[in-house]
């Protein structure tokens, strides 16, 4: 399943994709449409074949199923802007269950374990593959981190995990543009705060710069003091 020419493909050395189709959280027909956009008459005929082969031979067939091929053949297919979100689609096509995504996630390359922690929120309704999110955390591969922050994370990551995620980013140089629904998750977390000051304060002591992205989190852990409107007892605002 590993493929080296596909390790790298798509992101900066930050965590940051490179410009090209952005898999994201959209539905995936305007995902689709984007990434056919994108991609020259040869790369769109592959991936609509690959797609169709997913979704026709949605199980294991043999050793290793058949749109697992093609999940190491997308970055050479698609190209390095197009392969992450060519294979998101793939594993959507497959629908994918959870033993199938790890399997992929524990046999890829870097970059197919990336697109399947960006296919979590497409694909598994609940926790159960937290598993997968908490050991790419535990790397220091920024493209890993950046996938593992999305909005799977920002969905059923614990808070004490979660606020242990954003430090990893701040540590490791990934935006914390990343992380995904920052500024809910963060509104008015004591205890995020109290973290980020810690660490603000050591590298201080340390004679090193604290980086910018820090002052923006800490900004978002204030508590939310906009006014509200009174609530009428008979549940209308008044």
């Amino acid at each position: 399943m590993t493929h080296p020419h596909d390790i790298g493909s798509g992101t900066g050395t930050t965590g940051t994709p490179t410009a090209g189709t952005d898999p994201g959280p959209a539905p995936a027909d305007e995902l689709r449409a984007r990434t056919d956009a994108g991609l020259a008459p040869a790369a769109r005929a592959w991936l609509g074949q690959a797609l169709d082969e997913a979704a026709t031979h949605r199980g294991t067939h043999g050793p290793i199923s058949v749109w697992e091929l093609r999940l190491a053949e997308a970055g050479r297919r698609c190209g390095p802007a197009h392969a992450d979100a060519a294979r998101v689609l793939i594993l959507h096509a497959a629908r994918a269950d959870l033993d199938a995504l790890t399997r992929v996630y524990r046999q890829g390359t870097a970059d197919e374990r990336r697109a399947v922690l960006r296919a979590l929120p497409r694909l598994v309704p609940g926790p159960d593959a937290l598993p997968l999110v908490e050991d790419a955390l535990r790397t220091n591969d920024t493209r890993l981190l950046a996938a593992a922050v999305g909005p799977y994370a920002a969905r059923h990551l614990a808070p004490h995990a979660w606020r242990h995620a954003v430090l990893k980013c701040l540590f490791t140089g990934v935006s914390v543009d990343s992380v995904a629904d920052l500024g809910r998750r963060a509104r008015g977390d004591a205890e995020l705060a109290r973290m980020l000051g810690d660490y603000a304060a050591e590298r201080t002591a340390a004679g090193r710069q604290v980086p910018e992205d820090l002052h923006r989190v800490l900004t978002l852990t204030e508590p939310d003091t906009a006014p509200h409107a009174p609530v009428d007892p008979h549940g209308k605002e008044s």
